[in-house]
């Protein structure tokens, strides 16, 4: 009797675990100890350029990856919160996140406005375009735009997001000689967009501005072909890569964290 009793527990564990596997698999992966961690290195410092600076010097090193986030057309979206890998648009959301947030709870909330139009966890609400995360966000009073004159008006069809078909995006470009020679108008943690030459896209990379010890212009950025979050010279970054012209934005010092709880 008790053989055959242990024999129906076992096979019921048995048969729970491919539901247990799908749960785990829909979860969306959430690690915010560094992130946490770094909050309240940053809390204290008193402009949040200082705190983009911090955060995103101490997170050098942290692996690139590509398609972190998880969703569909044909797959639910979900919220994914992670600080131990990065591709070039997540480690920017993350870094900002992190430097306006008092805590987790609101930069998770934060995040989650950073990354989706109002804050919406759905896929056609996320800003598939940067474009898109540039306009959405400076509608949300998150950050502001740069200009560093002359400006030139980008205008673009893009199409690489087959599935919301063509659409059309202005982008308030800067040229690269341009910046380079204003270096003295950027502050650490600029949030800097390189427009792409090709067809159908908007931008094809993204990063944060830094400066070296002796002044030098940095890009600080989730490389893919390095590997990780690395930091080089912003000239020798745009000298080895198409870059023609830039687009900048930057952090607002205060922003309504609180109300999107």
């Amino acid at each position: 009797m008790e053989s055959r009793t242990i024999r129906r527990n076992v096979l019921r564990l048995l048969a729970g675990l491919p539901l247990l596997a799908a749960d785990r698999a829909l979860a969306a992966p959430t690690r915010t100890a560094l992130i946490a961690r770094l909050i309240g290195e940053a809390r204290d410092l008193p402009h949040v350029s200082q705190r983009i600076d911090l955060i995103s010097r101490k997170l050098l090193g942290v692996r690139y990856q590509a398609n972190t986030l998880i969703g569909s057309p044909h797959r639910p979206e979900r919220f994914v919160v992670r600080d131990d890998a990065f591709d070039c648009v997540t480690f920017c959301e993350v870094v900002l996140a992190a430097a306006i947030a008092r805590d987790v709870d609101e930069f998770e909330a934060a995040l989650r406005r950073i990354r989706y139009d109002h804050g919406d966890v759905r896929y056609d609400r996320r800003n598939h375009y940067f474009a898109d995360w540039c306009r959405h966000n400076i509608e949300n009073r998150i950050c502001r735009p740069v200009p560093i004159a002359p400006l030139v008006t980008i205008d673009k069809t893009v199409t690489w997001h087959r599935e919301f078909g063509r659409r059309h995006v202005s982008i308030a470009g800067i040229a690269r000689s341009t910046l380079l020679d204003n270096a003295r108008l950027l502050a650490p943690g600029d949030i800097i967009g390189f427009a792409s030459q090709r067809p159908g896209l908007d931008f094809y990379h993204t990063g944060l501005v830094a400066f070296g010890a002796k002044g030098e212009l940095l890009l600080r950025h989730a490389s893919r072909s390095r590997g990780r979050v690395v930091e080089e010279r912003m000239a020798a970054f745009i000298a080895a890569n198409p870059v023609k012209y830039v687009a900048l934005l930057r952090a607002a010092e205060t922003t309504p964290v609180a109300a999107w709880l």
